[in-house]
């Protein structure tokens, strides 16, 4: 059980789940949808579900990415931070094989269950939509590493990682509570995919030298470390800007500019890498950066959340 739990990585679950609050909390706290019925578009249902079938994908790209890099011989000696479990040899191929399907299957069902309670027996054709796409998901997941055409040997991680755990993250769980979706919600859903990308970037530009000679090529692997570096500053800097302008539209007021907090983390993290000169140290920063996303996501719904009081106060004012 220890094993498989190193396995499934548990410090990069909060990063994953920060879309899916962000994207629900937003759903519940959006005037023009919940003005006249502010609690009826939220459902604990789809949010419970949303949040199972994300992590249930989060664990499954990380016990893909386990097997694949490691039947093809990525993770060995020449690799930084702690052993995989096929690596180690605490796993067989075999048996990693086996969860990584029965895993695949309880996210698709989780999917499925997730897609019922929010279109019912009506929106036949969200439903179908929502079905691909969560079958898209499982199979990007898996192929990101496994298989001689993975895409994470050409570069294409950064984008799944953008579109995955940014976009359909935040977006798509919007959408199934809201049937809408909110063009302002955008600039949030791409700031969580670029501080996701970031983590993945902050990964391939430790493991830069080792990828290198493993033949996986990466973003990093492609451009170079000095690039990557800038290339990891747009990624921070830029999320962090969309936020703010975020805020802005959204008419924020001095105090739901609380999410600034997160800030100074994220802020000491790139000091942090703009300094480094040893890739094999930022190994401590992917939590930290991890941890940092996870932040920001949740005091930014703080924020909503007190809109979600004013909106309340409103309709009580309203209705004495």
């Amino acid at each position: 059980m220890k094993h498989w739990i190193e396995a499934a990585r548990l410090r990069t679950l909060p990063l994953s789940v920060s879309g899916i609050i962000v994207g629900s909390i937003y759903a519940l706290s959006n005037p023009t949808a919940t003005i006249d019925t502010p609690t009826e578009v939220f459902s604990w249902k789809i949010f419970g579900f949303s949040l199972l079938t994300t992590l249930g994908l989060q664990v499954l790209s990380n016990f893909a990415n386990d097997y694949g890099d490691g039947v093809k011989g990525t993770d060995n000696a020449d690799r930084v931070g702690p052993q995989r479990a096929i690596q180690s040899g605490a796993i067989t191929p075999q048996a990693m094989k086996k969860a990584i399907i029965i895993t695949s299957l309880l996210t698709l069902l989780s999917a499925i269950i997730l897609i019922y309670f929010a279109f019912g027996e009506s929106n036949f054709g969200y439903s179908i939509f929502f079905l691909l796409l969560g079958i898209a998901a499982i199979v990007s997941a898996i192929r990101y590493t496994v298989g001689n055409s993975a895409y994470g040997y050409r570069g294409f991680g950064d984008l799944f990682v953008f579109v995955f755990f940014g976009l359909v993250s935040t977006l798509g769980v919007n959408f199934l509570y809201s049937k809408e979706v909110d063009p302002l919600l955008i600039l949030p859903a791409i700031s969580i995919g670029l501080l996701s990308v970031g983590v993945l970037n902050l990964n391939n530009m430790r493991d830069e030298e080792s990828d290198k000679k493993s033949g996986k090529n990466t973003i990093v692997v492609q451009m170079g470390g000095a690039k990557a570096k800038i290339y990891h500053f747009s990624l921070i800097i830029t999320a962090m800007l969309l936020v703010v302008i975020f805020a802005i539209l959204s008419d924020y007021r001095f105090d739901q500019y609380l999410f600034l907090l997160a800030y100074i983390p994220l802020t000491k993290h790139l000091i942090t890498v703009y300094k480094n000169q040893n890739p094999k140290l930022l190994d401590p920063e992917l939590k930290k950066l991890a941890l940092s996303t996870f932040l920001l996501s949740i005091l930014l719904t703080v924020c909503m959340i007190s809109l979600i009081s004013d909106i309340f106060v409103n309709l009580f004012l309203g209705g004495r």
